[in-house]
């Protein structure tokens, strides 16, 4: 993974995917960061579009882990 500024959130959010794929209300639960589940999307899609983090679904849930 290449290095990149992140913000806190962004940062936040990695720390834990990186520990095990989660639902964005997993995420939620667990980041101080980010107040609402809307920022917390906002974050996700910067993530995305950095390549730090990937998306999947399973048994009809989206999970996000670190790339």
């Amino acid at each position: 993974m290449k290095t990149t500024n992140l913000s806190a959130a962004e940062q936040s959010v990695l720390d834990v995917v990186q520990k095990e794929p989660l639902t964005s209300f997993e995420i939620l639960k667990r980041v101080d960061n980010v107040p609402m589940i809307l920022s917390l999307y906002n974050v996700l899609d910067e993530l995305k579009s950095k390549g730090i983090i990937k998306s999947f679904i399973k048994e009809n849930k989206k999970y996000h882990c670190a790339s």
